[in-house]
């Protein structure tokens, strides 16, 4: 942790830095200064062989053992600037909403599929995160990437190779991302993701901590529509439930466990498979130590 200038907590807990608001600790959490601190961080930590972990994305669930080694959380990167061309700079630390509200601002669109995701532009670029408007594939037109050698890299969009809810990245940390829009006309776009958010606070519980969207939608279905027909909204494993609001959201009543989590995932997992003959593919991301 020498010369980081960044916080530096040993021991602390990962649920407050997650929307699903679980998670065990880390050895050492890291919230580095700026993109300089980012590269010595990485240099060091490659030197001495530790673990680099990031955590900035909405569809993660972090084991209640928490995390071996240092996890680094992007939040002083969040700076945002508009370049020429209806280019928008964000830094990965910056949340989608934040990002969102400058480029409506602005009349610039584009960004509006992501209305309602909470997560920060590194965790959307990394997850290819989505909704049925788009996804994050149709706006990046090039990300600026620290190497675990500590160096800053750019590669275009076109360097990425794209895929359903994940980007083929080297092993790196998400600095930046360039994000292509278009020139529009403010009261339209804002309509746009006005109504976008609405349509998703009344399909989708947005106001309970989850982790978006647990299973991969199966080729000509929907995850969702198979656990409601399978009849398990509201089925819960102590504070964890399957929401009443949306089958393929499982949300956080208050003291979830990540044990609880993983318990109802297999449960419902069992039982569309036993109805429906289907296995539901996790979206979800699990990491960290039981």
């Amino acid at each position: 942790m020498a010369g980081l200038r960044g916080a530096v907590t040993f021991n602390a807990p990962l649920g407050p830095y997650t929307s699903f608001r679980i998670g065990g600790p880390a050895d050492v959490l890291v919230e580095p200064a700026d993109v300089d601190d980012v590269c010595r961080l990485a240099t060091q930590a490659r030197v001495r062989r530790i673990p680099l972990f990031v955590v900035g994305g909405t569809n993660l669930l972090i084991r209640d053992g928490g995390i071996r080694g240092i996890v680094v959380s992007l939040s002083n990167l969040r700076a945002i600037r508009e370049e020429p061309g209806a280019v928008l700079y964000a830094e990965g630390g910056a949340g989608m909403p934040t990002v969102i509200g400058y480029a409506v601002r602005r009349a610039l669109a584009g960004l509006e599929w992501a209305a309602g995701i909470p997560g920060t532009v590194g965790g959307c670029l990394v997850m290819n995160a989505g909704t049925r408007l788009g996804e994050m594939k149709d706006s990046v037109k090039a990300v600026r990437l620290v190497t675990m050698k500590g160096e800053i890299a750019d590669l275009p969009a076109s360097a990425i190779p794209f895929e359903y809810r994940r980007a083929r990245l080297p092993k790196c940390i998400v600095a930046g991302v360039w994000l292509q829009l278009r020139q529009g006309v403010r009261a339209e776009v804002e309509k746009v993701v006005k109504d976008y958010l609405r349509y998703r606070k009344d399909t989708q519980p947005l106001t309970m901590p989850s982790a978006g969207c647990v299973f991969k939608n199966p080729p000509n279905d929907s995850a969702g529509r198979l656990v409601e027909a399978t009849g398990l909204k509201g089925l819960r494993v102590g504070d964890a439930e399957v929401s009443p609001k949306h089958g393929n959201f499982i949300v956080n009543r208050g003291r979830a466990r990540a044990e609880d989590v993983i318990a109802l995932i297999g449960k419902v997992r069992r039982a569309v498979k036993r109805k429906a003959g289907v296995r539901l593919d996790l979206e979800l991301k699990i990491v960290g130590e039981a």
